[in-house]
């Protein structure tokens, strides 16, 4: 089935009969970048498009939406494939997989918001096999993992700074159930789950090297939307232990880490992107000292775009081969959780 992204009735100059206007959506595009260069194609124009445009806006050659004012073309198609070299796919889910393969098959490179399963028509395994064979790179981007203080989580525990983790608890929350109600797209299937979830699993994958098998749901709630807005789960098969909090129901944006390790500790208060965010090291005096602590405060701004699309770019020039092991794992977790969850449907979306 051909995704609306794909269509052939395309018109530049938007005025397709069903176009219909995004607020703050509408670019100005000049394809000015040499062949020597790496030019990329933005497929989507929604809230990522945007942030991967500007990170990228030196490289673009195309930009590709069905109703937004100002895309180039109205769909990926349409683009001269002798135009450019790598695609930012910024779609909703269901378009990926037509998109991806529509790239690979002509040799280009994705990166790809997340997150990206497998589906009845779309297998991880043979998507990485095809990538492999046409020599081009399919990455899933997850920005959070160049988030300041999330990286140095990584380097502590890396170091061995507080001995063996025993748990990791997260809080994940913002507070935009009213708009994720008001898309039909976006309020469907497993809501937060899939949507924090997957960035939760993959900060977790990135810090332990640690199974993903036992995943298991605590419980998700629909207080406000047609699908799940709230939703607890753990897994506590092996060490570390990990519990996971997420919540489109918190009205101040709200992210907080909080690992145990047999020698010291590791603590987060937010993300650089909301505000200031703080890590702060505790390091443990026996036999029941005061903690000696360190702590590391980064100033609000958001850096992860342009880190993640340089991280790209090298990927690309370097010649990496595709790996989708993380997709698949972050794809098992999440279908763990939603095969044991308890859904506490007590509001079934009504309105507050």
């Amino acid at each position: 089935m051909r995704s609306r992204w794909q269509r052939t009735d395309y018109r530049r100059d938007g005025s397709g009969s069903d176009r219909r206007h995004r607020e703050g959506c509408q670019l100005s595009f000049v394809a000015c970048r040499p062949a020597a260069n790496m030019r990329v194609v933005i497929v989507g124009l929604g809230v990522q498009g945007r942030k991967r445009y500007e990170s990228a806006k030196a490289d673009v050659v195309a930009t590709v939406d069905p109703v937004v004012d100002g895309a180039s073309y109205r769909n990926l198609e349409a683009v001269p494939t002798s135009n450019y070299d790598a695609v930012l796919l910024c779609t909703p889910d269901a378009d990926k997989p037509a998109l991806i393969r529509y790239a690979v098959r002509f040799s280009k490179h994705v990166l790809v918001e997340k997150p990206l399963f497998n589906a009845p028509d779309f297998d991880l395994i043979s998507v990485e096999a095809e990538a492999l064979r046409q020599s081009v790179v399919v990455y899933t981007a997850y920005n959070h993992r160049f988030e300041p203080n999330i990286a140095k989580v990584g380097e502590l525990l890396r170091n061995g700074v507080i001995g063996e983790p025993y748990r990791c608890s997260l809080f994940y929350g913002n507070g935009t159930a009213r708009l994720v109600r008001e898309s039909a797209w976006r309020d469907c299937g497993t809501g937060v789950l899939h949507d924090l979830g997957s960035h939760n699993v993959d900060i977790v994958c990135e810090w332990f090297s640690r199974s993903v098998d036992d995943y298991e749901a605590a419980l998700i709630t629909k207080y406000e939307n047609r699908s799940p807005d709230h939703c607890t789960f753990q897994a506590t098969g092996i060490l570390p232990h990990i519990q996971v909090e997420l919540s489109l129901l918190s009205w101040r944006n709200t992210f907080r880490a909080e690992i145990i390790g047999s020698r010291g500790s590791i603590h987060i208060d937010g993300l650089a992107k909301w505000g200031e965010s703080t890590l702060t090291l505790r390091e443990r005096v026996l036999p029941s000292g005061r903690p000696i602590e360190t702590i590391w405060k980064v100033p609000q701004g958001d850096p992860t775009w342009q880190l993640e699309y340089a991280h790209f770019l090298k990927l690309c020039r370097t010649g990496a081969k595709t790996d989708l092991e993380r997709d698949r794992q972050i794809d098992r977790a999440l279908a763990r959780i939603s095969a044991t969850a308890v859904v506490d449907a007590r509001a079934q979306g009504e309105t507050r």
